[in-house]
């Protein structure tokens, strides 16, 4: 997608103030345009292109005190409000880990960013705003308040890039990775499985074989995996509600890892979406495009790492969601009743 197949940034101007009231994701597909292009076309009109590497992205957040962090994929949102204190940059992976922020960001992604400033009925909205090569976006960051409006007018005049382009050159967007199976290797990958010792030893794993996460899942079979019904990621977030425990839940894309840990306390379901609305954190999942589930259990030096996991139709993970242990606290027994009683995924069978 290069910027000859966008349209003007006029045009792209003058349909935001045609559609004022709809969304920039919903705006941007109307056009047939990214968010990135989007905001390009505003250039100079509330929006000011910055370096998009995490260094500089996560400096400027920690400025600006209480915030509210962002990152989706196609069909999950989390939303959660915090500071951006405990940063570890990394080449490869960069890490924001405190008791309300806690991101897995990757740097290759981030390649587009912008300090954006939009007029909305309650005033002045600021965000930091992060998109991959394609103009996806990777992470968003939005300002609470104007206690730190110093510290985002330094920033802004500070990290402007000298080129301020109207209108971006684009990757082509890349489609998930469909499940990679290899049942030549199944003995291996069920021997290797039962003895990790950690859960980030699983993609080394998968790899080492092969595979990737949707492939291992689909073959490795029990005591690893249970697939379950589709309808059992909405049974698991109410009995979670229900239950009162505290959880992890994992939501990314191919830039951003977000990790909301504690309970889920208010549900509402709203059309195709079930939603949590909690204080300091929002959650917006589509049920209806998952389209695989899957209870998986891997063995830890800490105990077992209980998961379900939801999929969508074209193979790419929309979230996770896990137990918490900590030192004062240990959901996973409770957590673990939840997931044995989620209903399993029922195969047709030839008659």
């Amino acid at each position: 997608m290069g910027q000859t197949t966008s349209p003007s940034a006029e045009t792209i101007r003058a349909a935001r103030i045609e559609h004022a009231n709809l969304r920039e994701r919903d705006l941007a597909d109307k056009l047939g345009i990214t968010e990135a292009q989007l905001l390009a076309a505003h250039t100079g009109q509330g929006v000011t292109h910055i370096a998009p590497h995490p260094d500089t992205i996560i400096e400027i957040a920690s400025s600006l005190g209480e915030v509210m962090a962002l990152t989706r994929n196609i069909s999950c949102v989390n939303e959660k409000v915090g500071s951006y204190g405990n940063y570890t940059s990394g080449a490869h992976a960069a890490m924001v880990l405190n008791d309300k922020i806690d991101l897995r960001m990757f740097p290759i992604h981030w390649c587009h960013a912008f300090m954006v400033e939009k007029e909305t009925d309650a005033g002045v909205r600021r965000s930091l705003q992060v998109f991959d090569a394609a103009g996806d976006a990777v992470h968003k960051i939005f300002m609470r308040g104007e206690t730190h409006l110093a510290a985002w007018d330094a920033a802004k005049f500070a990290s402007a890039l000298p080129d301020q382009p109207t209108q971006l050159d684009l990757a082509e967007r890349t489609a998930p990775e469909a499940a990679k199976t290899n049942r030549e290797k199944l003995d291996v990958l069920q021997s290797e499985w039962s003895k990790m010792t950690d859960t980030h030893q699983f993609m080394r794993l998968t790899s080492k074989l092969r595979m990737n996460r949707l492939g291992a899942y689909r073959i490795v079979g029990a005591p690893f995996v249970r697939p379950l019904a589709t309808d059992a990621i909405d049974r698991m977030l109410n009995d979670v509600q229900a239950a009162g425990i505290e959880v992890m839940v994992f939501v990314g894309n191919r830039g951003c890892i977000q990790i909301h840990t504690g309970p889920i306390e208010t549900l509402k379901p709203m059309g195709p979406w079930q939603n949590v609305m909690d204080p300091g954190f929002n959650l917006h999942l589509r049920l209806d495009h998952v389209a695989e589930v899957y209870a998986v259990d891997k063995p830890t030096q800490r105990g077992k790492a209980v998961s379900v996991e939801a999929f969508g139709a074209d193979g790419a993970l929309i979230f996770q969601v896990f137990g918490v242990r900590r030192e004062d606290y240990d959901s996973r027994p409770a957590w673990r009743e939840i997931v044995d009683n989620l209903p399993a995924l029922e195969l047709e069978t030839a008659v």
